[in-house]
């Protein structure tokens, strides 16, 4: 029981974090174009990613039953599956670097689980999860980010071009707000599912391990005999944490995404939230863990490439990149040297 409300306390920690680290994913651009000040974007991305989370648990039963054989899986694999991902995500954030929190938690969770099975790589689900579910988006999520951004960006300019710049600043001032609200949302309903699933499947472990079974009678809503519906307190749970991490900011990685990468004007803001938004919820009902960072930062390098190539920074986007590439095999490696370590010293 006490190694559970490790678990659990760390993986509200990882959902905190998850929250300031990503919060530049829903608000780097209406922060850029100016349209809202840092700290009234924050507190809109706040609200829209609480009402995300609480729209559905299909990510959530991905992370918690589709990645990995759940019978392989023990409490202390879960924290250190957690802990992977949250050293991660604060060393990427300390540079200022928008990584996937998404592929930290995954990535964390194979290497652990891979831990606790002594090396046995079939408790990894290869062709009915880790594939179709995160690696074949990881490769595709990014591309259709970059194009359909672009694409839109390009309907918009022929539609706009006989319009004033100031009737098109005005206007999308104003529809910039709706764009960013909707990637706030989508951007909560597939990022907290992380953490629910997560939980629910710490949940799961320990009713079967038996850790469970002294508890009082009160204590009987963590006892979770099958892994079917996500408890609705871990979704409360989940969801309000996400959100107070929102609000806590997230000011390195908004400057990078919002002002290093590309400028951008309200239109073009409005274009990349739109489209990256778009992506994440059609993810979200189809139970897809995508990274949320990968989609929002290819639409802006999209949006940016219409006007010209050059107008991107691809300095910068080389270094995010590199964040990207190396998310899951160094949060797979944490997450397994942590299970080792741990189990060597008796944990």
């Amino acid at each position: 029981m006490t190694l559970f409300l490790l678990v659990l306390l760390t993986a509200l920690a990882f959902e905190y974090i998850n929250g300031f680290h990503d919060t530049a994913n829903a608000i780097a651009t209406v922060v850029s174009t100016k349209v809202l000040t840092p700290r009234m974007a924050i507190l809109l991305a706040a609200v829209m990613n609480l009402l995300g989370a609480l729209a559905g648990t299909a990510v959530a039963s991905t992370i918690g039953k589709g990645l990995v054989d759940t019978n392989s899986v023990t409490m202390l694999t879960v924290l250190c599956a957690l802990l992977g991902g949250i050293i991660w995500n604060l060393f990427t954030w300390w540079l200022g670097l928008p990584s996937s929190s998404s592929h930290a938690l995954v990535g964390g969770l194979c290497g652990a689980t891979l831990a606790t099975a002594h090396g046995n790589w079939s408790v990894l689900k290869w062709s009915t999860g880790l594939w179709p579910k995160v690696l074949m988006p990881m490769l595709t999520s990014p591309l259709i980010g970059f194009f359909g951004g672009a694409l839109l960006m390009m309907l918009l300019t022929l539609a706009l071009k006989r319009a004033t710049p100031r009737f098109v600043t005005v206007v999308f001032g104003k529809a910039q707000l709706l764009s960013a609200g909707f990637m706030g949302y989508s951007h909560g309903s597939n990022d907290a599912q992380k953490t629910m699933g997560i939980i629910t499947l710490a949940l799961f472990t320990g009713t079967q391990s038996g850790a469970f079974n002294d508890l009082p009678a009160w204590a009987h809503f963590l006892r979770l005999p099958d892994f079917k519906d996500v408890p609705y307190w871990v979704i409360v749970t989940c969801a309000i944490t996400m959100a107070a991490g929102t609000a806590g900011g997230g000011k390195r990685i908004i400057k990078t995404m919002g002002h290093k990468m590309v400028k951008l004007v309200p239109v073009q803001g409005f274009a990349a939230e739109t489209t990256a938004a778009l992506i994440i919820h059609g993810a979200s009902t189809l139970g897809v863990p995508v990274s949320t960072t990968h989609v929002i930062s290819t639409s802006i390098m999209g949006v940016g490439a219409t006007k010209r190539l050059s107008a991107v920074k691809w300095g910068i986007v080389e270094r995010i990149l590199w964040a990207w590439v190396l998310t899951l095999p160094v949060t797979a490696l944490l997450g397994y040297l942590l299970e080792r370590a741990f189990s060597a010293f008796g944990t």
